[in-house]
């Protein structure tokens, strides 16, 4: 048997492909559902990728309280510097969608496309990561997260006590997680 080839699709995956079998039960209206919210998905990761273009080139956008066009602005604003990893371990790091250090003050910025509430603690952990990468003491610094999301900014101001207790978590569920591979190999 000959079989055809499709090397055009080699490495992708379909919506309803085998490997995420659980559509086969759904409704006509959950597949329906799941597919807008995979195609919210993909918007959501186009206008990440926009974003971190217009601030890596400085292409401010109009002014507006439209959520993209804060966030960008905003950022560029700031001089932030857009998708950077914060790294601990193999096992914890993470992506900040802009940040920037300066002048003892740390901004983490945060854009959502979706429409669940996003939570602040996400926001925290990078500031956590932040903190043990370059060995900074999160009590000699202050910290300002926003997230963008549905044409409004929250601010959260984080202290120590915030931030420490992260740092700590970070610190001993990687030294679990390391002993368990150790344990593995």
């Amino acid at each position: 048997m000959n079989f055809n080839k499709h090397s055009n699709l080699e490495g992708q995956h379909a919506f309803l492909g085998a490997s995420k079998y659980h559509w086969i039960n759904y409704s006509d209206e959950k597949v329906a559902e799941a597919y807008s919210k995979f195609l919210a998905t993909q918007k959501g990761t186009v206008l990440h990728e926009f974003a971190a273009k217009c601030i890596q080139l400085g292409q401010k956008l109009p002014k507006s309280h439209k959520t993209l066009n804060m966030y960008v602005n905003d950022a560029i604003g700031f001089r932030l510097t857009p998708e950077q990893i914060l790294y601990y371990s193999e096992n914890c790091f993470g992506t900040a969608d802009a940040i920037g250090f300066r002048n003892g003050l740390l901004r983490i910025h945060d854009l959502k496309t979706g429409v669940i509430p996003a939570h602040m603690e996400q926001l925290e952990i990078y500031a956590a990561l932040f903190c043990l990468e370059y060995k900074i003491k999160p009590a000699e610094i202050e910290m300002e997260l926003r997230i963008y999301q549905s044409d409004e900014i929250l601010y959260h101001k984080p202290t120590v006590e915030d931030i420490l207790p992260i740092i700590d978590r970070i610190i001993t569920s990687d030294k679990i997680i390391a002993k368990i591979k150790a344990e593995e190999a």
